[in-house]
């Protein structure tokens, strides 16, 4: 149970995209006002989020190790976060994106999400770490990873729609590995 309703968390599959590309507009508008120039935001960007959803979640990756996976987060049905898993060259694991419903954060949903996304590396891809890769201004998700045990491992430049380049973070959890009990440990 997180907050007052059940959440629960879920696979995601081409089903969800139009459903997760509004969450992903609605988010990125709610976030990143007064981050990111405007134009990024306008009007062309939720037809932007489905096009990138519905390629992304029906696009064949080949084996399993290097397919990303999406995770739901519903409450009565409805879509109030996700997260999206995406394996990388180097054996990480990029958590692309991590968003809650506008007017649902702060009630256990991302932290939950994040949860979620770390079980998953441990148990899907052993020794792998799990990182993203987050604006420097998002001051409230920066604080929000940090308080998750986040160690900030970089910081770099990331590109947004229109070429806008804007400084970001980056930051890294430890490995977790699973003991014959079921709990975790971190490495």
């Amino acid at each position: 149970m997180i907050g007052s309703e059940q959440t629960t968390i879920r696979r995601g599959g081409a089903d969800d995209a139009g459903a997760v590309a509004d969450l992903h507009a609605l988010s990125w508008r709610t976030a990143y006002r007064g981050i990111v120039p405007a134009e990024a935001l306008g009007d062309g960007l939720a037809a932007q989020r489905r096009e990138l959803w519905e390629l992304r979640l029906t696009v064949d990756y080949g084996g399993p190790d290097n397919t990303p996976e999406l995770l739901i987060a519903e409450r009565a049905g409805e879509v109030v976060g996700f997260a999206y898993l995406v394996p990388q060259p180097d054996g990480r694991v990029l958590l692309d994106n991590l968003h809650v419903r506008p007017g649902s954060t702060g009630g256990g949903i991302g932290r939950a999400l994040l949860a979620e996304a770390r079980a998953h590396v441990a148990a899907r891809h052993p020794g792998a770490a799990l990182y993203l890769e987050v604006l420097r201004d998002n001051t409230r998700a920066v604080a929000f990873y940090e308080r998750e045990g986040g160690r900030r491992t970089a910081e770099q430049e990331g590109v947004f729609p229109g070429g806008h380049v804007l400084p970001e973070y980056e930051y890294t959890w430890p490995v977790e590995a699973h003991r014959v009990d079921g709990s975790e440990t971190a490495q």
